[in-house]
């Protein structure tokens, strides 16, 4: 079984990603006998799922999660739901800046994680790791992978049972010391909540109930 992570290159003239930064840690890990890859995506439209897409054909894994930086966030956030627009506050790397248009033209409006997120809050809470479920995966790249992602799970599944997701998580402290105020985790940190976020997604096959709703 093959475990496929994405994280990202540094955008918004960051001198690191967060996200490939953890991510390329756990390179050959294995867990709950599923071997672990790591992968690093562009930060641009287009491109990130032409990479993406490589990767997956290149590994057939079973699960795929990908990783980003929300910065300003306190908490490792697996995401509920990608939607299928792009909509760039800033230029990706390339500098194209799509506006209101789809990431996938006549896909659903939107589709839903596959992962059990609300069991990963669980484990993470449980492990002293602050964890929240999200309910906006923005609409720059990170969602334009997410749902590139999880319609390909739909249209062209790599192998029976396949599932997906994007998890974001904070900046790091070097990061966060340039920005007085805001929130940041340490990347030791950050790379335990993956391994426990992978090893829960591994023997989780129907998601908990409990409360992960947000009034706003």
């Amino acid at each position: 079984m093959n475990v496929l992570l994405t994280g990202f290159e540094p955008f918004d003239k960051e001198a690191l990603n967060p996200s490939w930064e953890a991510v390329s840690a756990l390179e050959g890990w294995r867990c709950e006998g599923a071997a672990v890859h790591a992968r690093r995506i562009p930060c641009v439209f287009g491109a990130a799922l032409r990479e993406l897409d490589a990767a997956i054909d290149e590994l057939q894994p079973q699960l795929v999660i990908g990783i980003g930086q929300a910065g300003g966030r306190s908490e490792i956030t697996p995401e509920r739901v990608a939607i299928n627009v792009d909509d760039g506050r800033i230029c990706d790397n390339a500098g194209c800046q799509p506006i209101d248009v789809p990431v996938v033209a006549g896909a659903p409006a939107a589709y839903f994680s596959t992962l059990p997120i609300k069991a990963m809050v669980r484990d993470l809470r449980a492990s002293g790791i602050p964890a929240a479920v999200s309910n906006s995966a923005g609409t720059f790249v990170c969602n334009h992978l997410f749902f590139g992602l999880m319609h390909r799970i739909v249209t062209r599944p790599v192998a029976a049972g396949v599932r997906g997701g994007f998890i974001h998580i904070p900046y790091l402290p070097e990061q966060a010391a340039r920005f007085p105020g805001v929130p940041s985790m340490a990347l030791d940190t950050v790379i335990a909540a993956l391994r426990i976020a992978v090893a829960t997604a591994l023997v989780v096959r129907e998601d908990v109930r409990e409360t992960g709703g947000q009034l706003s």
